[in-house]
């Protein structure tokens, strides 16, 4: 079985979660559970929304709880399993299919130092 390191991590933080809470077999979130996660993904949830999410939530925890059984003190951590490393190409560069810059620049009126000049779109700063 192969994880990456981070996984690993998160692996035995969650252990250490669910045998040191009220998380066991079957997790049963609250209310403030499903706020709190909702908070930190920026959601705002109705009361039905809660209340849909809450068992949905909940079996995801179960879920996820069965990693918690899997003994991975004797497995090898791991960022990728390709073993491929550093794959680039030669970036080459077809200047026959490009414009000039007076190309580029002769379809506007507006031309300031041979760049396209246009309305300010950020205000001054408020901080100086």
């Amino acid at each position: 079985m192969i994880l990456t390191h981070r996984f690993r991590k998160e692996l035995r933080l969650f252990k250490k979660w669910t045998n040191d809470s009220i998380i066991g077999d079957m997790a049963k979130l609250s209310k403030s559970d499903v706020l709190h996660v909702a908070k930190l993904a920026n959601l705002n949830l109705t009361e039905k929304e809660i209340d849909k999410f809450a068992p949905q939530l909940s079996k995801v925890v179960d879920f996820v709880g069965e990693l918690s059984k899997v003994d991975t003190n004797n497995v090898e951590p791991t960022s990728q399993t390709t073993g491929l490393s550093n794959i680039t190409r030669i970036d080459n560069v077809n200047l026959a299919g490009s414009l000039t810059e007076d190309e580029a620049l002769s379809g506007s009126d507006k031309v300031y130092n041979g760049y396209f000049k246009v309305n300010a779109i950020l205000k001054e700063r408020s901080d100086k």
